[in-house]
């Protein structure tokens, strides 16, 4: 496992302490799913945005035409 060092102001390192200390996990574990979420939510908003234009060019402008269609 490859390991990063990152600095953080002490507001957030404060705010990480006690989010760590009320869930019972480790600051490190809590910042990895952090990292996990915020790339797969950045990994989803590329796939579409790049998705997005064929979408529209087929009708489908928004969640509720998807929803219609799959349902």
């Amino acid at each position: 496992m490859a390991s990063l060092t990152i600095r953080l102001d002490d507001e957030l390192d404060r705010t990480l302490t006690e989010l760590a200390r009320a869930q019972h996990r480790t600051k490190s574990d809590l910042v990895r799913e952090m990292l996990r979420r915020q790339t797969k939510l950045y990994l989803f908003r590329q796939a579409r945005q790049a998705i997005q234009p064929k979408a529209e060019a087929a009708g489908y402008l928004t969640d509720e035409d998807v929803f219609r269609d799959i349902s």
